[in-house]
């Protein structure tokens, strides 16, 4: 809705494009899609690109709720809180196609964005592209080892970004595709609770 309504303001169009996929893509792709379908050019999108980022970041700001908590999927705070109290060990970064603060309103709002510090992750603010941001992560974790990075998502562009940066991912298979659909991941597991005995078999063999 807010990404919907930035691109339509900027660009003084009618952004209606329900076809465009959004399941874990970047802001800035989706809201190329949007725009192309109501016949802006490229280049008038890549001109006015960070206009619509901050256009976004209000509208989202305007339009989220101030509790989101209802939204966290069972067994995730006992996991942040698992992986959060072995700093030696784990290090928790966002890597989202969400612009960077959209990202932080929405796990603000859901209680957790605590878990993850400013400066670190990678955001759709970054780059437009999904599968540039875990690089983008590790760079800002001081050169984080690809062997020591683990994507967890839920959609298979999760695994397709993990892949593409020669890193490990688990698909958690709560979302809207199935263990199926997220095959190709390191592995699948069905909650939130099952992915710390993952990680830590990750982090051994690390």
């Amino acid at each position: 809705m807010a990404l919907r309504r930035a691109a339509g303001a900027v660009h003084g169009v009618e952004v209606d494009a329900p076809h465009v996929e959004v399941a874990g893509r970047t802001d800035a792709a989706i809201a190329r899609d949007l725009l192309r379908a109501a016949g802006v050019s490229d280049a008038a999108i890549d001109a006015r690109a960070g206009e619509v980022a901050r256009a976004a970041a209000e509208a989202y700001e305007e339009l989220c709720p101030p509790d989101l908590s209802e939204y966290v999927a069972p067994g995730v705070v006992d996991a942040l809180d698992r992986l959060a109290g072995e700093p030696e060990r784990y290090r928790l970064a966002l890597v989202t196609g969400n612009l960077e603060p959209v990202a932080r309103r929405k796990l603000a709002s859901a209680g957790i964005g605590h878990y993850f510090v400013a400066g670190q992750g990678g955001f759709g603010s970054d780059s437009e592209h999904r599968d540039e941001l875990p690089a983008v992560a590790r760079a800002r974790a001081g050169g984080w080892a690809r062997e020591r990075t683990v994507v967890i998502g839920d959609t298979p562009r999760d695994i397709a970004c993990a892949r593409a940066d020669g890193v490990r991912v688990i698909a958690v298979a709560t979302g809207p595709y199935s263990a199926e659909a997220l095959a190709d991941a390191d592995a699948v597991v069905d909650s939130a609770r099952a992915v710390l005995p993952v990680i830590a078999d990750f982090a051994t063999s690390a």
